[in-house]
């Protein structure tokens, strides 16, 4: 576990990130255009917008990222961060990489004064909800879509 660096999301990143990325929208069965990794990525590492990453390296290997979004919230007159993606790859989970992502989510977002970090799963997900029971509580609040044409 010590040979394994997490930093901070950068554009020199991009071939070891979109691995990473597509793992997790396969992991979650997800299907998005290819040409949006491009934005998604622009978005993280740009500077422009309220949003980032980590990056899980152990030498020159990705094990995992993370992307956060940084927003108001009608709760505080601070922000608060919304973890939105975990993702790390199969044989480094349950290894502590996960949790060190979410470790360097935390540390960025008490530096930015926020208030909370939060983040939510598929219920199926049990795995990672074994980790996320150790690190963080659990809301009881239930997530609603509605899609927009």
């Amino acid at each position: 576990m010590s040979d394994i660096i997490i930093r901070p999301l950068t554009a020199a990143d991009r071939a070891a990130w979109t691995p990473l990325w597509r793992g997790y929208l396969t992991f979650y069965k997800a299907t998005l255009p290819p040409e949006l990794d491009a934005v998604t990525f622009d978005r993280l590492t740009g500077g422009q917008e309220p949003m980032g990453g980590f990056i899980a390296m152990r030498g020159d290997e990705a094990l995992g990222m993370t992307n956060w979004v940084i927003h108001r919230s009608t709760w505080s007159e601070r922000n608060i961060c919304y973890l939105q993606d975990l993702f790390t790859v199969p044989e480094a989970r349950g290894t502590g990489v996960g949790r060190k992502l979410i470790e360097a989510v935390n540390e960025m977002a008490r530096a930015k004064n926020c208030f909370r970090v939060y983040w939510q799963t598929h219920e199926s997900n049990l795995q990672a909800q074994e980790l996320y029971n150790k690190v963080a509580d659990k809301s009881g609040f239930i997530v609603y879509r509605q899609p927009l044409a």
